[in-house]
């Protein structure tokens, strides 16, 4: 009876682990999938890491260290991948020739999900750095990120320095 029983719960404990797995297996999948371009986003996030992987003074990446130091080191290592090839990608879309602490943040504001702005708002406070100049950023969700987020941007920040010089 207690062996039947061991034996039902072992069979769904391995099902469930394997449905997780595979999970997280098929969405890694579906980000190797070329897009309309032929690269995948695995390909831009890559080419952008390594295009701009001169660009980075010490002093930006000892702060990212600190901004991905809560995620949990299993996946620390893919969400900074991840965040480097948002910034690399913000560096060259403004034709930065340098990974300033402005880029950085912005790029991390676009690569992380709303749940981790909390988070980021917290430790640049503590570091006494102003948030304001990234607050549209901010109010955007993740999921509003669309393929035209630069034109978006673009238009919101020439909108907003319109309204400063005014």
């Amino acid at each position: 009876m207690i062996g039947d029983i061991f034996i039902v719960f072992w069979g769904f404990l391995m099902i469930s682990f394997m449905g997780i797995g595979g999970f997280f297996m098929f969405r890694k999948f579906l980000k190797q999938l070329p897009k309309e371009d032929g690269k995948s986003n695995m390909d831009w996030e890559a080419y952008y890491v390594e295009q701009t992987r001169h660009m980075w003074p010490e002093k930006e990446k000892h702060l990212l260290e600190e901004l991905v130091a809560p995620v949990p080191e299993l996946f620390r290592d893919v969400a900074r991948h991840k965040i480097v090839g948002k910034i690399g990608e913000v560096a060259l879309a403004n034709s930065n020739t340098l990974i300033t602490q402005e880029v950085l943040i912005e790029g991390y504001i676009l690569a992380t999900p709303k749940r981790d702005h909390k988070f980021l708002k917290k430790k640049l406070k503590e570091k006494n750095i102003d948030v304001t100049p990234y607050k549209h950023l901010f109010e955007l969700s993740r999921s509003d990120y669309a393929e035209n987020w630069r034109s978006r941007y673009r238009k919101k920040s020439h909108e907003e320095k319109g309204v400063e010089d005014n």
